[in-house]
C-alpha cells in the first residue's frame, strides 16, 4: 500500500496530497452554488493547508509526513489559573516510506478527504457512515483502506486533534445519546423546539450542537441540573422536577457524549447558568464528574470549548449512606478495578490537591462499597427528587 510519487504531476495540490487515496470518495467535485459558512471555510482550510504540506514535502523530494498529537494522560497538563485539561506538545511522527505507518498515513489523508467533500456538499454523516464512503479496495490490489470500523475511529480523531477541531466541525458525528427537558426554546437547523412541551422523552440532544446549527431563543431557567442516567432523568421529568424548580433538566446516558458536553457549555457560558452534577457515588461517576469539569485526555485541545470548571458535584456522596439512612442491601461492593481507579482518579492533579474530594474517595473506599443515585429510592420513589436534590441546593452542599 506504499504509492508511488510523480515528479511533475499536473493535479492540483490538495489532489496532489491525496493521491494515495483518489476515488475514495465519488463526492470530490461540490457543486459550486453551495456556499460555506464561516466556520465550514475554515474548516476546510486547515484540511487544504494540511494537504499543501504534504505536497511541499513532496516536491522537495522529502519524505512527507504527518506530526500527530498525542492523547496521552502524560501529554497533558492541568492549567490552575483556568481549572482545564491541556493538551501538551508531544507528537507522534507519522510516515509515508515508513513501511509501518504508510497504511495509518494514507488512512489520515483519506478521512481527511472524505471530511473536505462533506464540507463541501454540505453534507454530514455518521462515524459509520464515513467509514462505509471511504471503505473500498485500493486499486490494482486486494488490500482494503479500512479492514474493520475499529481501525477508522482513532484515524477519525487524530484528525481531529492535528487540525484542533471538533469532528462535528469536520461534519462527522456520533448517535445522539442525551435529553434535556425545561423552559427553553431552541432554534433547531430552522426548526422552533420548546423543551417544555417534548413529552416523556424529552428533546434528545443532537451531536452536532453549534450555533450555526441551533441557536437559544429564549431561557427562563435559574440553573441545570444534569443526571447521569436516563432512568433517573425520567424520575425527576415524570415528577416535573424541572417546573417545580424552574431550571433546565439533562442527562447524557453515563459518560456524556460531546454533544451533550458542548450544549452544557453553551448554556453555561452564553446564559450563565449554573449546573449541578447528580452521579453515582462510585469511581465512573468521579470520572464523568472530571470530565464535565476539566475535560477529557483525548479532547484536551478542545478543553476551552468542552470543559465547565464551574460545575459542582452535588452528589451521590459517600456519606449518604448514614445520612439517607439507607439500607446494607443497596450497597455494591468495590471490586479490585474500582479501588485501582478510585486510586488513579484521586491523584489527578485536579483532585490531588483538593481536600474534600481526597476526603469524599477516602471514604468511599474506606466504606467498601458503592452506591448508585437509584438507591435512594429504598427511601421513596421521589425521595431524590423531593427531599434529597432540593435540600442539597438550598444548603449549597456540593463538592467543588
Amino acid at each position: 500500500m506504499v504509492p508511488q510519487m510523480a515528479a511533475k504531476p499536473k493535479r492540483s495540490r490538495v489532489a496532489k496530497a491525496v493521491s494515495p487515496v483518489a476515488g475514495a470518495t465519488k463526492a470530490s467535485s461540490p457543486p459550486a452554488a453551495l456556499k460555506l459558512s464561516k466556520v465550514d471555510t475554515k474548516t476546510r482550510g486547515l484540511i487544504v493547508e494540511l494537504a499543501d504540506k504534504v505536497v511541499v514535502a513532496a516536491e522537495k523530494r522529502r519524505d512527507p509526513h504527518l506530526n500527530i498529537p498525542t492523547r496521552s494522560l502524560s501529554n497533558v497538563r492541568f492549567n490552575k489559573s483556568q481549572k482545564i485539561i491541556e493538551m501538551g506538545s508531544q507528537t507522534n511522527c507519522r510516515q509515508l516510506f515508513n513501511l509501518s505507518q504508510a497504511k495509518s498515513y494514507m488512512q489520515t489523508l483519506l478521512v481527511a478527504t472524505g471530511c473536505k467533500a462533506l464540507i463541501e456538499q454540505q453534507k454530514s454523516t455518521s462515524i459509520r457512515g464515513l467509514y462505509y464512503l471511504l471503505k473500498h479496495t485500493i486499486d490494482g490490489t486486494r488490500e482494503e483502506t479500512f479492514a474493520t470500523q475499529e481501525e477508522c475511529d482513532p484515524i477519525i480523531e487524530d484528525l481531529e486533534v492535528t487540525l484542533q477541531t471538533l469532528r462535528e466541525e469536520l461534519r462527522v458525528y456520533a448517535s445522539n445519546r442525551g435529553g434535556m427537558v425545561g423552559p427553553i426554546t431552541l432554534i433547531d437547523d430552522g426548526d422552533e423546539i420548546d423543551c417544555a412541551r417534548m413529552g416523556s422523552g424529552g428533546y434528545s440532544i443532537p451531536s452536532i450542537v453549534e450555533a450555526n446549527v441551533i441557536q437559544i431563543k429564549s431561557c427562563d431557567a435559574k440553573f441545570i441540573l444534569h443526571v447521569e442516567k436516563d432512568t433517573v432523568w425520567r424520575r425527576f421529568n415524570e415528577d416535573k422536577f424541572w417546573r417545580k424548580h424552574n431550571c433546565l433538566l439533562t442527562h447524557g446516558g453515563g459518560q456524556p457524549p460531546r454533544g451533550v458536553r458542548r450544549m452544557l457549555h453553551r448554556l453555561h457560558n452564553e446564559l450563565k447558568l449554573p449546573i449541578y452534577c447528580l452521579l453515582d457515588n462510585d469511581p465512573w461517576g468521579y470520572y464523568i464528574y472530571s470530565v464535565l469539569k476539566q475535560g477529557s485526555i483525548n479532547l484536551a485541545y478542545e478543553s476551552k470549548r468542552m470543559a465547565i470548571p464551574e460545575a459542582r458535584f452535588l452528589g451521590l456522596r459517600s456519606r449518604d449512606y448514614e445520612r439517607c439512612k439507607l439500607s446494607p442491601s443497596v450497597q455494591i461492593t468495590l471490586n479490585d478495578t474500582d479501588i485501582k481507579r478510585a486510586k488513579q482518579i484521586a491523584a489527578y492533579p485536579w483532585f490531588a490537591d483538593k481536600k474534600a474530594w481526597q476526603k469524599e474517595i477516602g471514604a468511599m473506599l474506606s466504606n467498601g462499597f458503592k452506591l448508585e443515585v437509584e438507591s435512594l429510592i429504598s427511601q421513596g420513589l421521589s425521595y431524590v427528587t423531593e427531599v434529597y436534590t432540593p435540600e442539597r441546593i438550598e444548603e449549597a452542599d456540593w463538592l467543588d
